[in-house]
């Protein structure tokens, strides 16, 4: 076996370790409300959530395509081991900002750590960045995926506040509860459609720079089924602190509330993943509707420090992960032979 090749085999190792800590990582996203509201025990929304994350990731393509084609121009390298470095130095930073962030229970994202750590790496390896890209895919669906989800949810929890103004209480929030069953899976399955994907664009990547793919050719179904696995054992795996952060922190929810926020996040990501292909966050998106669903009991209700802390995690993502790649990046062309 050739050193090309054992590098190509050990960033796909890398990538799929990347899949795994994005699943744990954001666990959260799918089944913190559900959790939450005690619609599920822990265990099983983590099983429900794993499988259909699984199924999610094999749904479509479209953001891989973005991620392994449209940040960085993985030709421009000037050899295959420049152009392995740089992947490498990607997925260095994206992992390390993903455990950072869950060490201290923020809900950060690791699509936009990857996204960051693919552009630090680039500039460092010297290789074209594509930035209208990444202002188009990225930096706009970023801005808007969350105010999307924020404005929508409120909407929809008014709508439900209004309709059900009469309704007794606590049959109503068992049926919530059920209905939570249903709207947290189509969150899981959301979460895999995107998330999944964007590991599947980066072993595209390194088979592309080690010379053993073209874009041309797709993604393989090996791709495919391994990132869909390990972001399935990472979500089973699960993320308790953001957990707690995403269902407890923020606002206290009840059925009703987690119900509106995951039914309007799944459909965020649904609707970006297919008419978009762009690669949006699933914590912006499950948070900022939480944060909306909370807002309709008064503005108190959410608690605007922990916001805060998420959203300033949320800023610093894709430079602290770009600046973490970068580094990496460097170091490895120093140290690793060409």
């Amino acid at each position: 076996m050739n050193e090309t090749l054992l590098l190509v085999t050990f960033i796909i190792a890398v990538a799929f370790i990347f899949d795994f800590t994005n699943g744990f990582h954001d666990a959260a996203n799918a089944i913190a409300t559900s959790v939450a509201t005690r619609a599920l025990t822990t265990r099983q929304a983590l099983t429900m959530a794993a499988v259909m994350n699984f199924i999610g990731a094999l749904l479509g393509t479209g953001v891989a395509e973005t991620i392994g084609g449209g940040i960085i121009h993985i030709a421009d390298a000037e050899t295959a081991h420049i152009g392995l470095v740089i992947v490498l130095g990607a997925l260095a930073g994206a992992i390390v900002w993903n455990l950072i962030t869950w060490w201290f229970g923020l809900p950060s994202s690791s699509s936009h750590g990857l996204i960051g750590g693919l552009a630090g790496a680039g500039l460092t390896g010297a290789i074209t960045v594509h930035w209208t890209v990444i202002l188009d895919k990225v930096v706009i669906p970023m801005v808007l995926s969350p105010v999307v989800g924020f404005v929508l949810a409120f909407i929809l929890m008014k709508i439900l506040l209004r309709f059900l103004a009469n309704a007794s209480y606590k049959p109503t929030m068992r049926r919530f509860r059920h209905l939570q069953t249903i709207s947290a899976a189509a969150m899981a399955l959301g979460h895999g459609l995107q998330d999944a994907q964007k590991t599947m664009g980066v072993v595209v990547i390194a088979l592309v720079a080690g010379g053993y793919h073209t874009h041309e050719e797709g993604i393989p179904l090996w791709v495919k089924i391994g990132a869909a696995t390990a972001i399935s054992l990472g979500t089973y795996t699960g993320g308790q602190r953001i957990m707690k952060t995403l269902g407890q922190k923020i606002i206290d929810l009840d059925p009703a509330r987690g119900f509106a926020a995951e039914a309007v996040a799944a459909s965020v990501l649904y609707t970006t993943a297919f008419v978009w292909a762009a690669p949006i966050s699933t914590t912006h998106t499950i948070t900022s509707a939480i944060m909306g669903v909370g807002a309709t009991k008064r503005r108190s209700a959410v608690r605007w420090g922990v916001a805060g802390n998420i959203v300033t995690a949320w800023v610093f993502t894709i430079p602290a992960a770009g600046a973490i790649a970068s580094a990496v990046t460097w170091l490895l062309l120093q140290v690793v032979p060409a």
